[in-house]
């Protein structure tokens, strides 16, 4: 891609997603968020291959619709209360339209079937995209309208969106599949607060895209895409592979890493607010995604090759700007649960 277009586009996502966060107006709001759809699709497209050209049509019809459904809300509660302010999203309908196009462009179940096949058939540094910065405007909308959202339909969204998520990926082997059936399950740890703790919500949201960020970035550095992959890696790279098995036990929620952090306070405020059969549902749910985290740890570590020698394979890395963000956002990702403290008093 050349380098002028990657700058447009960067630029075109940078402001999509920021006027979608800045503005007080529902036309600007979706504006912004038609500027990121649009940006991401030529993204997508490269290189140019018949499965990325189908996963970028895919993208383009959900977000379409997603869009319509967003204006249709937008004009609807207008018409209802004379009011075009973003937080006044005080029409019923019009705010159980909202969520629901917003779980689209999310990808909460059961709006969830275009991530796993948009995310298989886009390159990594798409997917990474995808899978992070475009999951912020649509967050940011519903942190905004939070108080007014209907609760039953977003813990019914929520809960589908932790079990699909995590019965997804059981029985994936593209890596690709596999964190787009994690995304869809972190959505739903997200949704399911939103409500009653929205700045937890974004807390979890945080965590998450930090995460999912630094195992894209370690994936596409050692071009390795489906599980197979990763048997041999150990032997050209012990540190990457430590790395990339601590980041997929922090996004699985295995204490004492930093993904543990929001599912520990999500649970305990969903207890402190008597929903105990839900919370007993997500923490069941989040089994389900550690297992196929731990499925990749054992096939990436435990089924390795025998070496010929007894002196590890040195893998000529080039000398690039990734590798050395990769040690820091390791550890971001994998060591922040001993400062829970100050944030939860950040929180608060």
């Amino acid at each position: 891609m050349s380098p002028y277009v990657f700058l447009i586009i960067s630029i075109s996502l940078f402001l999509g997603t920021s006027l979608t966060l800045f503005s007080n107006h529902w036309l600007m709001a979706w504006t912004g968020l038609e500027i990121n759809t649009l940006a991401i699709i030529p993204m997508m497209t490269y290189p140019n291959h018949p499965r990325s050209t189908e996963a970028a049509i895919k993208y383009f019809l959900t977000q379409a619709t997603a869009s319509m459904l967003v204006m249709f809300a937008i004009i609807h509660n207008a018409w209802m209360t004379n009011q075009w302010t973003l937080f006044q999203m005080s029409n019923s309908t019009a705010s159980i339209l909202m969520t629901l196009a917003l779980a689209m462009k999310l990808g909460l179940a059961p709006f969830h079937f275009w991530v796993p096949e948009v995310t298989q058939g886009i390159s990594l540094s798409s997917g990474m995209i995808l899978l992070t910065w475009q999951k912020i405007a649509p967050t940011a909308l519903l942190y905004q309208i939070s108080p007014t959202l209907n609760m039953k339909i977003l813990i019914t969204l929520a809960f589908l969106s932790t079990m699909l998520g995590g019965w997804g990926g059981l029985n994936q082997t593209h890596l690709r599949k596999i964190l787009a059936y994690s995304s869809i399950a972190h959505m739903g740890w997200m949704a399911i607060i939103m409500m009653i703790n929205p700045t937890l919500a974004l807390l979890n949201l945080l965590i998450y895209i930090i995460a999912t960020l630094t195992l894209f970035l370690m994936l596409n550095f050692v071009s390795v895409t489906k599980i197979k992959s990763l048997t041999n890696l150990w032997n050209k790279s012990a540190p990457m592979t430590t790395a990339i098995l601590l980041t997929l036990l922090s996004l699985g929620g295995l204490p004492p890493l930093t993904g543990f952090m929001p599912k520990w306070l999500i649970l305990q405020e969903l207890v402190s607010n008597n929903n105990i059969i839900m919370a007993t549902l997500m923490a069941l749910s989040a089994l389900l995604n550690l297992f196929f985290y731990m499925r990749i740890i054992y096939a990436s570590t435990l089924t390795m090759f025998p070496t010929i020698n007894n002196s590890k394979i040195q893998w000529p890395y080039p000398q690039t700007k990734t590798i050395n963000i990769i040690p820091t956002l390791t550890i971001i990702s994998s060591l922040l649960l001993p400062l829970t403290p100050l944030f939860i008093t950040l929180m608060h």
